[in-house]
C-alpha cells in the first residue's frame, strides 16, 4: 500500500550516519532510505566477496504473546507457526480470504508464548490491520514494536568473523547458529536479537536492537569490518542481490492478485493444520491458465525491467506475460529477470521474447534461483 501523500517523511535512527557517509536517498514507503553510498556494483560485489552493512530499520515488527499466541498465528498466517522451536524462524505468508498475498513475513519464536513477526515496510498498515482483526477470540496480545526496533544486517561470507570482532558485541553460540535460527546477543549491555535469515543469497546476520543503540552498533560493526572489505550497502544493491537469489519482492512478484502457487510458494501454506485465513482459495488453487513465476536469462547486456511485456516469439502481437524484476546481473554478467508467463510456456529452456523499449530480444526460461552461494 503506498503511503498517504500527507504522511510525514520518516527517517531511520541511522539517518545521520548515512548522510555523513555520502549516501544517496530514495523514498521507500514514506521512509528516506539510502539507495547507494558509492556505486551499486561495488556494493553488490562487496556482499558477494566480503560483506555489506545494511540499514533495514524501516521494516515493520509486531510482537505476539500469550497462551494462544501460536494458535493465533496458525489462524492468521498460512504456515504452521505453533510448531517452530524457541529460537527458530519461519518464512510465511499473510493471505487475504480470497487467497491473495497481503504480505510475506518472517516469524521468530522468541519464547514459549512469544513471537516476533517481521513484515515489509510498505505493508505495515495492512499487516497491522489484518493481525488486529484476526486476533479476536484468542488469548493473545499483539503489539506494534516497529518504532522500538532498529534493524541492521551484515551480509556476506565475512559476516560472522566481523561480528565476532565487533567491540562491545557478544552473542554466545554465534559460531553454531544455523540458518533460520536466532539467539540472544548483547551490545553495550543492551539486548540484541541476532538472526541468521538473510535476503541476499549470501550468509549473514540481522541485528534487532533498540534505536538508541543503533548508531553505536553500526559504527562498531563498520570498524570491525573495515579491514575485511565491509562496506555500507543501499537498497539498489540489495535489490540485485535478492534478484540473483530468486527471492520475491512484494509489489513485484507478490501481490493481492497472486496466489502462493503462482509465485512458486505453494509449499508455504500448511494444509495439514485445521484452518487459516485463505485456506479454501489455496486448496482450490489458481486457474489452469493463471500465469506462473519463472526466471528468464538472456545473452548480451540489455536487461529487461519491471513491467516489460513478454511474448511467445519475436513475431507475436499479444503478450503472454510480464517482467516483474530485471537487471544485468553483476555476479553472472548477463541479463536476468523474473516474470509471470502463461503456464504453457513456463518449462525451463523455453525460448521467449521480451520487448525492451521497442526492440524484441530473445530470453529463455530457467529455474530459480540464478545464483547459489558456495556453502562451507
Amino acid at each position: 500500500m503506498p503511503p498517504s501523500t500527507d504522511s510525514p517523511t520518516r527517517y531511520s535512527p541511522l539517518h545521520a550516519v548515512h548522510v555523513a557517509a555520502g549516501a544517496t536517498f530514495t523514498d521507500f514507503a514514506g521512509w528516506q532510505m539510502p539507495v547507494r553510498y558509492s556505486s551499486d556494483l561495488a556494493e553488490h560485489h562487496a556482499v558477494r566477496q566480503a560483506a555489506g552493512l545494511f540499514d533495514l530499520s524501516h521494516m515493520a515488527e509486531f510482537q505476539v504473546s500469550g497462551t494462544d499466541a501460536g494458535a493465533f498465528l496458525d489462524h492468521a498466517l498460512a504456515g504452521l507457526l505453533s510448531a517452530i522451536e524457541i529460537g527458530q524462524a519461519k518464512y510465511s505468508l499473510l493471505l487475504a480470504p480470497a487467497g491473495g498475498i497481503i504480505d510475506d513475513v518472517v516469524v521468530y519464536r522468541t519464547g514459549e508464548s512469544d513471537f516476533l513477526v517481521v513484515a515489509n515496510a510498505s505493508n505495515h498498515d495492512p499487516v497491522a490491520s489484518a493481525l488486529a482483526e484476526r486476533i479476536d477470540g484468542f488469548d493473545a496480545q499483539l503489539r506494534d514494536v516497529s518504532d522500538e526496533t532498529a534493524l541492521i544486517a551484515v551480509q556476506g561470507p565475512a559476516a560472522r568473523s566481523i561480528l565476532e570482532q565487533t567491540g562491545g558485541f557478544s552473542a554466545p553460540g554465534l559460531d553454531g547458529l544455523r540458518y533460520y535460527r536466532a539467539i540472544e546477543g548483547e551490545f553495550q549491555g543492551e539486548r540484541v536479537l541476532v538472526a541468521r535469515t538473510g535476503y541476499t543469497g549470501e550468509d549473514g546476520f540481522e541485528l534487532y536492537v533498540h534505536p538508541r543503540f543503533a548508531e553505536a552498533l553500526w559504527q562498531a560493526v563498520a570498524e570491525a569490518g573495515a579491514d575485511a572489505g565491509l562496506v555500507p550497502a543501499g537498497l539498489a544493491s540489495r535489490d540485485t542481490l535478492r534478484l540473483e537469489a530468486g527471492m520475491p519482492l512484494y509489489g513485484h512478484e507478490l501481490s493481492l492478485e497472486t496466489l502462493p502457487a503462482q509465485a512458486g510458494l505453494g509449499r508455504v501454506p500448511a494444509l495439514a493444520k485445521a484452518e487459516f485465513v485463505g485456506r479454501a482459495a489455496v486448496e482450490q488453487g489458481p486457474a489452469a491458465d493463471a500465469p506462473v513465476l519463472v526466471g528468464l536469462t538472456a545473452d548480451g547486456r540489455r536487461a529487461a525491467r519491471a513491467d516489460y511485456p513478454v511474448y511467445a516469439d519475436a513475431e507475436s502481437t499479444e503478450p503472454i506475460g510480464v517482467v516483474t524484476s530485471g537487471a544485468l546481473s553483476p555476479t553472472l554478467g548477463q541479463p536476468i529477470a523474473m516474470a509471470y508467463v502463461d503456464p504453457a510456456l513456463a518449462e525451463p529452456g523455453t525460448e521467449l521474447s521480451v520487448d525492451i523499449r521497442g526492440t524484441r530480444l530473445a530470453y529463455r526460461t530457467t529455474t530459480l534461483p540464478f545464483y547459489r552461494r558456495k556453502k562451507d
